[in-house]
C-alpha cells in the first residue's frame, strides 16, 4: 500500500528531470498522476513508465503560462478523476545573464513560466481542493529563492516570488486544510544543468559551496516532495524547505 493511495496529483514539467522524477515517485506510492509538459512526447514516455510499472497516469501538452490551459488541465483532471489532492508546480526555465542584459521579452518569459504558472496553478486548483476538503500543494523554487544569485536577477526574482506565494497562499487557505510549501532545490543533477555541470571548473565550484561535496540527485528533490505531498507533513505549511546539500547553511 503506497502513502498516496486514492490521491490525485498534477505535476508540471513532468517530461524530464525533477518533475519526471516526482511524478514517477508519486505514481509508485499510489497516486493517480496527471503529468503535464509543453513536450507532449516526453510526458507521455513518462506515462509509459508508470503503466509498465503497474501505476496510472495521464499526459496532457501544457504551456503553463496560459490561464487557458491551465483550465483544460484541470477541467480533465476533474473529469477523469473526479478531484485533486496534490499539484507540483514543477515547470520553470533558467535564465543566467545580467540584469543589464536583460531584454524586457527574456524578463516576462522567466516571470510567466516560472512565476505566473505557479499562481495559475494554484488559482484553478485551490478550488477543487476547498471543495474536497483539503489538499497539498507544493511549489518548486530554488536557492535563488533564498540567496542572492550572481548574473540571474530575472530567475533570483521569479523564484523569490514562488517562495513568498506559497507563503501568501498558505496563510489564505490554511482555514480550508489546504497545505503549501516550497521546495529550494540546489545543484541538481537535470538535463537543464547539463552544461553546467558538464564544466570541470564549474562542476568543481558548484560541490565548492555544498556542505555536502556533491551535485544531488533529481530523485532527492522528489523525496521532499512526497514527504509534503502526503499525510506524514499534516502539520507543515508555508514553509520553504531547501534541498541543496547545505549550501544555505554556510
Amino acid at each position: 500500500m503506497g502513502i498516496l493511495n486514492q490521491k490525485v496529483a498534477i505535476v508540471t514539467g513532468a517530461g524530464s528531470g525533477m518533475g519526471r522524477e516526482e511524478a514517477l515517485l508519486l505514481a509508485k506510492e499510489g497516486a493517480k498522476v496527471v503529468l503535464t509538459d509543453i513536450n507532449e512526447a516526453a510526458v507521455q514516455n513518462v506515462v509509459k513508465e508508470i503503466t509498465l510499472d503497474g501505476g496510472e497516469a495521464t499526459a496532457f501538452s501544457h504551456n503553463v503560462a496560459s490561464e487557458e490551459d491551465w483550465i483544460k488541465v484541470v477541467n480533465s483532471t476533474i473529469q477523469k478523476y473526479g478531484k485533486v489532492d496534490v499539484l507540483v508546480n514543477n515547470a520553470g526555465i533558467s535564465l543566467t545573464i545580467s540584469m543589464l542584459d536583460t531584454t524586457i521579452e527574456q524578463w516576462n518569459k522567466v516571470i510567466s513560466i516560472n512565476l505566473t504558472s505557479t499562481f495559475l496553478g494554484m488559482k484553478h486548483v485551490i478550488p477543487h481542493m476547498q471543495t474536497n476538503n483539503g489538499g497539498s500543494i507544493v511549489n518548486i523554487s530554488s536557492i535563488a529563492g533564498l540567496t542572492g544569485s550572481n548574473g540571474a536577477g530575472a530567475y533570483t526574482a521569479s523564484k523569490g516570488g514562488v517562495r513568498m506565494l506559497s507563503k501568501a497562499a498558505a496563510v489564505d487557505f490554511g482555514k480550508d486544510n489546504i497545505r503549501i510549501n516550497s521546495v529550494h532545490p540546489g545543484f541538481i543533477e537535470t538535463p537543464m544543468s547539463t552544461d553546467l555541470i558538464s564544466n570541470e571548473r564549474m562542476l568543481k565550484w558548484f560541490v565548492s559551496q555544498t556542505a555536502l561535496p556533491r551535485v544531488g540527485q533529481a530523485h532527492e528533490v522528489a523525496a521532499a516532495v512526497l514527504f509534503l505531498a502526503c499525510d506524514s507533513s499534516s502539520y507543515i505549511t508555508g514553509i520553504e524547505l531547501p534541498v541543496d546539500g547545505g549550501v544555505t547553511a554556510k
